[in-house]
């Protein structure tokens, strides 16, 4: 281990560090940051709130101050590249106060700002363009910014751009840069896709590590409530009420549940503001803002919402729903014990998420602790049957909206019902299917096909209408 004096730094850099307090490198700025001055490719694994920031700010700072000259017209000596616009704000935020005292200018370009602004200011040229993926294709479709001089390449948080569907931007960005050039990836999780982006993008790259991908963050305490759906409110009220001051993160799995969750804590008295995809920009930096501070004492927020938080105070990360995948409950609960700090994630499960949290156990290589409730076992969790059961009801509820309608036909072919959010099948002309029940209505009607008191006779109902199914939205940004 060494202090970033020993580095060889210039004294603007130097001076920099001194001023925010920064004086010994934490474990993954102590192994990437060597390696990069000497102008290695880098892929870069460790958890959030480990300092990666800094492991590629101050060598991209400290080869950009040997490049003499200003940058052209709509040209970026350095790109790096972020999934959301709050962690966009967040390394821009850190890049700057490292290039306070030098001449290099930092940029952002992220969706929901004025474009045209963002043209007038690329026109000028910078050394540094941090960027959303998404915005950064729309600025080169209108050749607003021309990447071909740039010779630094950043990916941060790579692993959660695949997950959004940004392997297509990524893909018609690069061949654009300048070469030979330096590539630097940044990831918390390592999944199979992150492997092949490595190849593709990286040359002879050097490997640094602070822990496995999948671990999470030594200092942070993890725990798991086992209890009904039903139960979970009253139980995060619980818990936050015992720590009233501390600053808490709590994550639904929908927007829509995240607003729901948001507005009955602020109805039962909490400090509480959300974030996800439905909010403004604005509204989501002033929940942002008001968090940092501490006006704001609890924060509901989505998975892909929350990327861009970096705030060392976090105290408790609360998974009011599982996350899908192991990989996002990483993500989430590297949100506390941040910059060295101790943390504590806390986790509801239910009958219908118990699969999930022993998919996320799997990968960790752990079994976390038990705070209440009683492990479910595989056969308490809601069979799954004829593809027809959906992976998450609404509001943030797994599985919850099961449905369907009852039809009954009687002497010929009259069908009727309605949904009832249950279906049951059988005799009596009883349609089975397990539709959302909103959806029973309009479905209903199926029953004397199926049998019922019609003599014998076959129903008269009209056969079901194939119905396409609307495409998923994409993701959030």
């Amino acid at each position: 281990m060494f202090d970033f004096d020993m580095l060889g730094l210039s004294p603007a850099l130097n001076k920099a560090l001194g001023k925010a307090g920064l004086k010994t490198p934490t474990p993954i700025q102590n192994q990437a940051i060597p390696l990069a001055l000497e102008g290695h490719d880098i892929l870069g694994l460790a958890q959030t709130g480990t300092g990666k920031t800094l492991a590629f700010g101050l060598p991209l700072m400290e080869q950009l101050l040997t490049q003499p000259g200003k940058p052209a017209a709509k040209t970026a000596k350095a790109l790096v590249l972020a999934p959301t616009r709050e962690l966009v704000n967040q390394i821009a935020d850190n890049l700057n106060m490292l290039a306070n005292h030098t001449p290099i200018h930092v940029r952002t370009v992220v969706g929901g700002q004025s474009i045209n602004r963002q043209i007038a200011v690329l026109n000028r040229g910078t050394d540094i363009l941090v960027a959303t993926p998404g915005r950064l294709i729309d600025l080169m479709d209108r050749g607003a910014v021309d990447l071909s001089q740039t010779k630094h390449l950043v990916l941060d948080e790579a692993d959660q751009m695949l997950d959004m569907g940004f392997i297509h931007a990524l893909r018609k960005i690069a061949p654009k840069l300048g070469t030979p050039r330096q590539t630097m990836l940044f990831s918390a999780t390592m999944p199979k896709q992150m492997e092949e982006l490595s190849k593709a993008y990286l040359t002879n790259p050097r490997r640094v590590q602070v822990s496995p991908p999948g671990k999470a963050a030594d200092k942070v305490k993890q725990s798991v409530h086992f209890l009904d759906r039903d139960a979970k409110p009253r139980m995060l009220r619980e818990i936050l009420s015992k720590d009233l001051d501390a600053l808490t993160l709590v994550f639904a799995r929908t927007k829509w549940g995240a607003e729901k969750l948001m507005k009955s804590l602020v109805r039962d008295g909490f400090n509480a503001a959300s974030i996800h995809g439905n909010k403004s920009q604005n509204q989501r930096d002033r929940a942002i803002k008001g968090f940092r501070e501490g006006s704001i004492n609890v924060l509901v927020a989505t998975d892909v919402a929350a990327r861009g938080i970096d705030i060392p105070g976090v105290a408790y990360v609360i998974n009011y729903d599982l996350p899908d995948t192991p990989d996002n409950y990483v993500h989430r609960i590297g949100r506390t014990a941040r910059a060295g700090r101790e943390g504590e994630a806390i986790a509801f499960c239910t009958a219908d998420e118990a699969e999930l949290l022993r998919d996320i156990q799997k990968v960790m290589k752990l079994e976390i602790p038990v705070a209440s409730g009683t492990p479910f076992q595989p056969s308490e969790a809601p069979k799954k049957s004829g593809g027809n059961r959906r992976r998450g009801g609404r509001g943030g509820a797994r599985g919850n909206s099961q449905g369907g309608g009852q039809g009954n036909s009687q002497g010929g072919g009259g069908a009727s019902g309605r949904g009832n959010g249950r279906s049951r099948g059988g005799n009596g002309g009883n349609a089975q299917g397990g539709r959302p029940a909103r959806d029973g209505a309009r479905r209903s009607a199926e029953g004397g096909q199926n049998g019922g008191q019609n003599n014998g006779q076959p129903g008269a109902d009209k056969p079901r209408r194939n119905r396409r199914r609307r495409p998923r939205k994409a993701a959030e940004v």
